[in-house]
């Protein structure tokens, strides 16, 4: 499953710095507004027990990008949404969001127009397909290594996703698409 958690972490703290919100004021409208802060939270790290992940790509950030100000701005929200929960951490997701958008603005080679572009069209998501693809590759050659037959999804878990407008349904499965 894949939720978009990049791209939606990278428009929601732009979105908020640009508009010129505080940290808090963007907290608390996501309160309002009952709406997660997407790449804030993780099922296990927290304040005490950080992601190196982040603590790794963070300091890479500030020694090598020309600027960070919407990491800063992410950082500035975490320190409020920790606040309220140990665990409500900027995760690994958020900040390579945030990242993403500061090297696309600030690395001199993007006018702002075109870097804002390539975060709204879903170059992030794109990017981590591509890592999930190459994953892919990965364990196809693990199974035929090891001399092991290839995954199959069971079909009992097949998900059916159907357009209202048409009579067609299609069914999606981890080894074929079926138009029924």
């Amino acid at each position: 499953r894949f939720g978009g958690a990049l791209d939606g972490a990278a428009e929601l703290f732009s979105g908020a710095y640009d508009q010129g919100l505080t940290p808090r004021e963007f907290v608390n409208s996501m309160r309002k507004r009952n709406k997660l802060i997407l790449g804030i939270g993780h099922k296990i790290k927290s304040r005490t027990n950080p992601d190196l992940r982040v603590e790794i790509i963070t300091e890479f950030a500030k020694k090598h990008f020309p600027a960070t100000p919407i990491l800063d701005y992410a950082r500035a929200v975490e320190t409020i949404t920790t606040a309220k929960k140990d665990n409500l951490i900027l995760n690994v997701d958020g900040a390579i969001g945030v990242l993403f958008v500061d090297l696309l603005r600030y690395s001199g080679a993007f006018s702002r127009e075109e870097a804002d572009e390539y975060a709204r069209i879903g170059t992030l998501n794109g990017l981590f397909v591509l890592g999930r693809s190459i994953g892919f590759i990965g364990h196809y050659l693990d199974q035929r290594r090891l001399k092991q037959g290839l995954y199959r999804h069971p079909w009992d878990d097949i998900s059916y996703l159907s357009n209202p407008n048409q009579s067609d349904r299609v069914s999606v499965g981890a080894s074929k698409i079926i138009t029924k």
